[in-house]
């Protein structure tokens, strides 16, 4: 069930929602989002076979078969991921409004922004979602900027850490064949790093 359809068959609004209920709907399109990845990968394997079966076929009548197959389920891979696409912001924006809630709740000196969300700014964020040309990175920052994220969130909740940003240095390096080892000596590294800068930051 979408975001919104859930949203609009309750009474309690967005807004209003505490930080458990909002973590309920995190796992929920977490749990819809995995299964569209599920999706998405076993049609890939299946275009992979289907491609491999009409190159060794040499009868034409059977590779238009095969073809009308392949185009067909690219067809359905295309629509799954614009629904991935979709999840993945109804995600983004539950995910955020349970970090104010959260923030909110450890220190009442912090006012929270969740109070200052009202119906249009849920049609936008709608709007926002629904728009398949609007990636998830481009929403989040729009997202950010409807919530007033910056002076509610956290640094490191509106974008990524130290840690964040090491591990994705060190995919970088990967992709570039720049780390000895592959993906196992790559993810050693990671996994050191992140434990340094979070040891470093305890004590400070």
């Amino acid at each position: 069930m979408a975001l919104f359809d859930w949203l609009t068959k309750r009474r309690k609004p967005l807004s209003q929602m505490n930080r458990a209920e909002l973590r309920r709907q995190e796992l929920l399109l977490d749990k819809d989002r995995t299964r569209l990845l599920n999706r998405v990968s076993k049609l890939v394997r299946d275009k992979q076979k289907l491609f491999e079966r009409g190159a060794a076929e040499s009868t034409p009548e059977v590779r238009r078969m095969f073809a009308q197959e392949f185009e067909l389920k690219t067809t359905e891979q295309l629509m799954l991921a614009r629904q991935l696409n979709i999840r993945s912001k109804e995600m983004l924006t539950v995910s955020r409004l349970r970090m104010l809630r959260e923030n909110a709740e450890r220190a009442s000196a912090v006012g929270s922004k969740l109070g200052l969300i009202g119906e249009k700014d849920v049609l936008r964020l709608e709007r926002l979602i629904e728009n398949d040309a609007i990636k998830a990175e481009v929403y989040q920052q729009r997202l950010d900027e409807i919530l007033s994220a910056g002076s509610a969130v956290d640094e490191g909740a509106t974008g990524l850490s130290e840690s964040g940003q090491a591990v994705m240095e060190i995919w970088g390096k990967l992709d570039n064949g720049g780390i000895p080892g592959g993906t196992e000596a790559a993810f050693d590294e990671a996994d050191r790093r992140v434990r340094e800068q979070q040891a470093a930051a305890a004590e400070g």
